[in-house]
């Protein structure tokens, strides 16, 4: 069977005949290649991420070594945590529930969330564990601090890279005091370490400060340094610094979090990370003994405080209670026996109650007065009591009037030995209750789990670094492909043309490894023609493809010529142009191929044959036609060579006898094709359209965008060449198999044994 009749890796639009039936199922067939493209999304993407497959692996790969490059240097986290109870109100003694408004309202959970942050609370654990000095060995950027970690001797570890002034492992180094002068709070300082234990301090300019030896005090100026322990070797560099309260309270702060556990449980969890596992289990300890502690200061505070107040009152009580008492003995003795009516005592005993409530709410005025003002709510039910007291005191001392004169003074006598006693009595019990309550208390707040250090580090593990670094290179792989694509406004399909420019493409070359390799060796002097060499190339069967459609394509052109440019340099139309003038051989058709590229042309040695004698020396009238006409290894092919590289190839191109070479040409061979330069670049190939019967421009996919070949097409109409259509070539097979529709397929028809 022909091969040119079972061909169907080429498109041919435009092609004369085609049936009623055909041009009425038309729009169905349009339809149904829309449906298509809607479905293409899926087959593209893979097909693009097949295109740039070592793309996604080489950054996968660098985003996976990062990955691996973080486990080893990044720093361990650890976490410690604990528990703390807080207690909606002091349950304190029973018999000192009615002390309760003296000892402090409820204490409520959201202000004790506070105060374990609160600066109160932090500055003393602060000061106490002197998180406010920083002093530790200096390590190389990125390697030293993971270095160092792993190191596992007691002794101070060898330098790497002849770095000795940092710090590589087994290096230690404890500050118990560091004072400095104000300006140089959060500056770095550098401590270098000497022989035998001592050191030198330099300042934030590295300029000497001081110098001294561990296990002694040095000073100089306003700096103060005491060095407990140093392990290092001579040289090595320690980073030193003293901290602001605020500085170190901030940067505990950033590590320290609370919070409830649970709504309305009243059990508030402290945690706190850091990379050094010991010393946040001390550090959160710490905190909550200080919290508690604080707790139990303020309830001892506030009772001391009422205590201090009554003890102030009792000896002038006690004095008036005397002084009552003597008066009263004095007046019966001088009287003699004396005894108060029962109507009397009656007004004697309501007296008494009215002057002691009133006593004991100026007491509890005085001291509110001490927390609060007197437009305060509190103050003022007070006064309001005191008030009604002083009303019902008026109603009495008009009864009393109405006594006796002994009667009288009986009364009043009796009444301050009364209200003295028992004003008295009351203060001392009270007393003595706050001294009970002040030993004994304990606070609203307990701590239920002291500190805890976690084993492992917090944060994702090893493996899942490794994935999630895996992961993100993908996405950056993808983004990358998609700025790519976004930045490449290149042609792809054929569709494209034909769809944009409204010209048909007559064959769709798809790429060809072979014919890499062969371009290869001919650069070394070793030429091979793929359609002789490789005959069963799927890029070999799309030009045979082509041979079929230019047929008749030229069936009404005046001329039997072909004229094959592009618009840009390599696109290869030399390779179209050489290896179809084969296949157009090799079916018994007299062929010759002309070499128009009078400034760069190399067909003849892809057939072994010398540049020299050619068209220059042609046009010049130096040589015959027969003369130039070369034979090549392949029947009924003949190639004629470019000739001696001329000054001006445009003049040249354009004379008579150029067009007088073309004539002759076609008269003699079948076909006649015209290898011509790009025709943006220069305008050869205008010149030659206009002596030619076709015209035919090579497109090669992902090189040029779509306005480029517009361009081209319309300086080849503006100088009155009309362009038939395209040939794409160097299409990726492997992408348009993972497309769907008829335009993806890419058919595969060999010989076999």
């Amino acid at each position: 069977m022909n091969n040119d009749q079972s061909q169907t890796s080429f498109n041919a639009p435009g092609v004369a005949g085609r049936s009623d039936a055909q041009a009425q199922a038309q729009p169905m067939q349009q339809m149904s290649s829309e449906d298509e493209d809607e479905g293409l999304a899926l087959g593209e993407i893979i097909a693009v991420l097949i295109d740039y497959r070592w793309l996604i692996a080489a950054v996968s790969l660098l985003a996976l070594v990062l990955g691996l490059a973080w486990v080893v240097v990044a720093k361990p986290v650890y976490r410690a945590d604990g528990l703390l109870q807080v207690e909606e109100k002091s349950s304190g003694m029973g018999s000192l529930k009615a002390l309760q408004p003296l000892l402090g309202d409820d204490t409520t959970v959201s202000a004790e969330l506070e105060i374990l942050s609160s600066r109160m609370v932090l500055e003393r654990v602060v000061s106490k564990l002197k998180l406010d000095i920083v002093a530790v060995p200096r390590t190389l950027p990125l390697i030293g601090g993971a270095v160092s970690r792993r190191y596992q001797g007691d002794e101070p570890n060898s330098p790497w890279l002849g770095l000795s002034s940092f710090a590589w492992g087994g290096d230690r180094i404890q500050v118990d005091s560091l004072d400095v002068p104000r300006p140089a709070l959060d500056q770095r300082l550098t401590l270098v370490a000497g022989d035998d234990g001592a050191f030198e301090v330099l300042d934030w300019e590295d300029q000497p400060v001081l110098k001294g030896e561990a296990g002694t005090r040095a000073s100089n100026q306003d700096y103060s340094i005491f060095v407990a322990q140093l392990q290092a070797r001579p040289g090595t560099q320690f980073r030193l610094m003293r901290l602001s309260a605020e500085t170190a309270v901030a940067s505990l702060r950033k590590n320290y979090s609370v919070k409830e556990r649970g709504k309305k449980s009243s059990l508030v969890e402290l945690n706190l990370l850091g990379g050094d596992p010991g010393q946040i289990g001390i550090v959160l300890d710490d905190i909550m003994n200080t919290y508690v502690r604080q707790n139990v200061e303020r309830r001892s505070a506030e009772a001391e405080k009422t205590l201090a107040f009554l003890e102030t009152q009792l000896p002038a009580l006690k004095t008036q209670v005397d002084s009552a008492e003597a008066a009263y003995n004095n007046y019966r003795q001088s009287r003699g026996s004396l005894d108060l009516s029962l109507e009397t005592q009656g007004v004697l005993k309501s007296l008494v109650e009215v002057e002691n409530a009133a006593v004991l709410l100026k007491q509890e005025r005085d001291e509110l007065r001490q927390r609060f003002t007197p437009e305060h709510p509190r103050i003022q039910a007070m006064d309001n009591k005191l008030q009604r007291l002083a009303e019902r005191r008026k109603a009495f001392d008009a009864d009393v009037a109405a006594l006796p004169d002994t009667q009288q003074t009986v009364l009043r006598l009796a009444r301050d030995v009364e209200v003295s006693n028992r004003l008295y009595t009351e203060l001392l019990n009270t007393a003595q209750q706050l001294r009970v309550s002040k030993a004994g208390t304990v606070g609203d707040v307990r701590i239920i789990d002291s500190a805890a250090v976690a084993r492992q580090p917090v944060g994702t593990g090893p493996a899942a670094i490794l994935g999630i670094a895996l992961l993100l290179g993908v996405l950056l792989s993808m983004v990358i492909i998609w700025l790519l694509r976004a930045l490449r406004v290149v042609v792809e399909d054929p569709e494209i043309i034909e769809s944009q420019l409204g010209l048909p493409v007559y064959a769709t070359v798809p790429h060809s490894k072979t014919e890499v390799d062969l371009h290869r060796k001919a650069k070394s002097g070793v030429g091979e023609l793929l359609a002789v060499g490789f005959p069963e190339d799927d890029a070999v069967e799309s030009l045979r493809g082509l041979r079929t459609t230019l047929h008749f394509a030229l069936l009404d052109a005046k001329r039997n010529s072909l004229l094959i440019t592009g618009s840009s340099p390599g696109l290869g139309k030399s390779f179209i142009s050489k290896n179809l003038g084969v296949v157009l051989a090799q079916v018994g058709k007299r062929v010759v191929i002309v070499d128009a590229d009078l400034r760069r042309g190399h067909i003849h040695k892809e057939f072994g044959r010398e540049r020299a004698s050619g068209i220059s020396e042609y046009v010049a009238g130096q040589v015959s036609l027969d003369a130039i006409l070369k034979t090549t290894s392949v029947a009924n092919l003949w190639v004629i060579s470019t000739g001696q590289i001329p000054p001006n190839p445009s003049e040249l191109l354009m004379h008579e006898r150029f067009v007088t070479l073309l004539t002759q040409l076609g008269e003699r061979f079948d076909t006649v094709i015209v290898d011509a330069p790009p025709v943006l670049a220069v305008s050869d190939a205008a010149i030659i359209g206009r002596h030619v019967g076709a015209t035919l421009m090579v497109a090669r996919s992902g090189k040029h965008p779509i306005r480029e070949l517009e361009q081209a097409v319309k300086r080849l109409n503006q100088a009155g060449v009309e362009v038939k259509g395209f040939v794409f070539n160097d299409l990726n097979v492997s992408r348009q198999r993972y497309r769907y529709g008829y335009k993806g397929y890419v058919y595969r028809y060999s010989y076999k044994d």
